[in-house]
């Protein structure tokens, strides 16, 4: 009996930790721990604006095992002056989508191309592929890596899992809808075996957009509980010299993530009362955020603490000190920080867009405000830090009814491999499979 062999693609990966990162390290690593022979294909950035910048952050690690996973990282590549010339062509491919000429498929299909450029992706697929039981990219606004993919796919017969993570953004007409849900991008999407989405707002998108929904799975996100807990509150208050309230927001610093206007509802808040809110901002700083941070006065930014990226044990010590989680962001798929902060039992504040309302449920383990809009977000804070026996109620909520341990989140992904390759139940090493890659 041989391995079955999965792909997985994704434009970073372990050690590099976020949203998208989180999934497919957890998920690779269980199933290669099951039996099968996994290979994670990614990119070498590891700053996510090194798709067009390439002065940012890179991995020089073209190959490396990882925990019985094989990673493979394929360079990108920048076309002249590439900081203009991606966000002309993702211009050009935006406004190309909101109207429609003829031929517009076909040239929104060879601008992806450079979203993001990977010339030697192709050859590593075709060199990975071949005899492979399963191919799972993920991430439409990098499509690229899901164009590939799906040509790879149909070529050798090999089944196609996608999970899109759609961003759906605050209304049918955010920009951010628009760079997720281009006609070329919801074509790839309707051609694959089976789609899994992390909420139902992104499965019943999908489903009014021709997707049917037989090919539609709603799998959530699990945490595994012991790594994001057991963190010490007294240590990092110590070492960032804070004693009073304290907000945190987690994840990447970015306009679409809310984070500037969680930093001017801090400040808006501390103007009227007398203990003042400190907002520690942990993460990867985007450069919009970076200039925005780079204007405050000196008496703004002494309420502003910012990070940047943190390794996982000052993380976990973060999220037993915060008295709240913030990510107001209209560009989420999910929020995997949320159980994060529930698993601490601690409560969370988030936007009405994207997949977040139907993650959090208002008044019960957290408050949703609309995106932009500071003066409700400062509100909600200040309602959860006046009244910590609310705010002990919706994170004692989320920790019970909303965090999904790691294990079982996996027994339903592996249940969506399994009924696209319909096979029984069992470990993936004694299934008749591909013979495992020579790599």
């Amino acid at each position: 009996m041989e391995r079955r062999r999965f792909i997985h693609l994704i434009h970073r990966y372990y050690p590099f930790r976020g949203g998208s990162e989180n999934y497919f390290h957890a998920l690779s690593e269980d199933f290669a721990a099951d039996g099968a022979d996994v290979h994670v294909i990614t990119t070498d950035a590891w700053d996510l604006e090194y798709f067009w910048d390439p002065q940012r952050r890179r991995v020089d690690v073209p190959f490396e095992r990882c925990n019985g996973v094989k990673v493979h990282r394929t360079p990108a590549a920048h076309l002249p002056f590439s900081n203009l010339t991606h966000r002309a062509i993702r211009r050009v491919m935006g406004e190309l989508a909101r109207y429609p000429v003829p031929g517009t498929r076909r040239i929104l299909g060879q601008l992806s191309r450079f979203g993001p450029w990977l010339p030697e992706l192709r050859s590593v697929l075709e060199r990975v592929a071949p005899g492979a039981s399963l191919i799972h990219p993920a991430n439409i606004a990098l499509e690229s890596m899901i164009s590939e993919a799906s040509r790879v796919a149909k070529s050798q017969d090999i089944p196609l899992v996608i999970t899109p993570k759609l961003h759906l953004g605050e209304s049918d007409r955010s920009t951010v809808r628009r760079y997720y849900t281009m006609p070329h991008q919801l074509d790839l999407l309707r051609g694959a075996d089976m789609l899994m989405t992390q909420t139902s707002v992104e499965a019943d998108f999908l489903a009014s957009h021709g997707v049917r929904e037989d090919r539609i799975r709603v799998v959530g996100l699990g945490i595994e509980r012991d790594a994001v807990t057991g963190g010490d509150p007294e240590r990092v208050r110590r070492t960032l010299g804070i004693d009073g309230p304290l907000v945190l927001a987690l994840g990447a610093a970015a306009y679409d993530k809310g984070t500037i206007h969680s930093c001017q509802a801090v400040l808006n808040l501390n103007r009227r009362q007398a203990e003042p809110v400190t907002l520690v901002v942990a993460g990867p700083i985007i450069s919009n955020f970076q200039k925005y941070v780079d204007s405050l006065q000196p008496d703004e930014r002494r309420w502003i603490r910012v990070l940047g990226y943190v390794e996982d044990e000052f993380r976990t010590d973060l999220l037993a000190a915060c008295d709240l989680l913030t990510l107001a962001s209209r560009s989420e798929a999910f929020g995997y920080v949320f159980l994060e902060a529930w698993a601490n039992g601690k409560p969370v504040v988030g936007a009405r867009a994207g997949g977040i309302p139907a993650v959090i449920d208002h008044d019960v383990d957290g408050l949703l405000v609309d995106f932009g809009d500071v003066n409700a977000l400062a509100d909600a804070y200040d309602s959860l830090l006046s009244d910590p026996h609310s705010a002990r109620r919706m994170g004692e909520s989320g920790k019970q009814n909303k965090v999904v341990d790691r294990s079982d989140w996996y027994e339903t992904i592996s249940g969506v491999y399994r009924e696209v390759l319909g096979v029984e139940s069992g470990s993936w090493r004694s299934v008749d499979g591909a013979v495992a890659a020579k790599v």
